[in-house]
């Protein structure tokens, strides 16, 4: 696709884990939650802000690279998923422009999404990245974010291939009130042990649930979770 360069300072090295190098497989989606998109291109790259992403897409879906992907991009901050914890060493950062939840909050206009799949596309050809692998801010640091939020299209990405979603038509009766929601949401990749179990709920029901977002784990809850954990099992989808 066609990127236009915008080089930001602030990266580094990618530090290997156990003595290996450093392998890239998670996406992490993130929104700017600032206006307008030169404001927050600007802040991506001062040096005073210390974040950056790989790349920034705007509403009208012209993408910018700003550091690149062999170089660790300061995007997630303190998070962790399936028991990595420097999750900027291992992934690639999207950063798309939207006003966020304190300025305006509003869906993510096709051109925009279609810019990040063909993007997405590009990156995972490149990279072993899972599709449980595909996740957002909050999925990864659910006591700190909520982006990229309930109205991004989770599904729309999981239907072309990137991310998962529970199956339709899941039985809400299917997870039993028994079943131990912490270790469930663990065992998909939250760091359940140092977040607050209903922010990990709510970050949970903000990408697979967005009706609904309480961080109360109802019926409907468990049994989407219980979906996604059963498709990954039985490798009905790539995990």
């Amino acid at each position: 696709m066609n990127l236009t360069d915008r080089p930001s300072p602030n990266h580094d090295e990618r530090l290997p884990e156990a003595g290996g190098a450093a392998a890239i497989d998670l996406l992490v989606i993130h929104y700017t939650g600032m206006v307008p998109d030169a404001r927050a291109l600007d802040w991506l790259c001062d040096p005073a802000s210390s974040v950056s992403a790989h790349y920034f897409i705007d509403e009208a879906g012209v993408a910018c690279r700003l550091v690149p992907e062999n170089r660790r991009a300061w995007h997630a901050g303190v998070s962790a998923w399936r028991g990595a914890t420097d999750i900027n060493s291992r992934s690639i950062g999207i950063e798309l422009s939207n006003p966020g939840h304190e300025f305006g909050y509003r869906d993510f206009p096709p051109p925009q999404i279609d810019a990040l799949v063909t993007l997405t596309r590009d990156i995972v050809a490149r990279h072993p990245i899972p599709r449980r692998n595909v996740v957002g801010h909050s999925d990864i640091a659910p006591a700190r974010k909520i982006d990229p939020g309930e109205r991004f299209p989770w599904r729309q990405l999981a239907e072309v291939g990137f991310g998962l979603w529970p199956n339709q038509g899941t039985d809400s009766t299917a997870a039993d009130d028994t079943d131990d929601v912490a270790a469930m949401l663990a065992a998909y990749g939250y760091d359940t042990d140092n977040n607050a179990l209903a922010d990990v709920v709510a970050a949970f029901q903000r990408h697979f649930r967005p009706e609904r977002f309480d961080g109360v784990a109802d019926g409907e809850t468990r049994a989407r979770l219980a979906a996604l954990l059963g498709s990954v099992a039985g490798g009905a989808v790539i995990s």
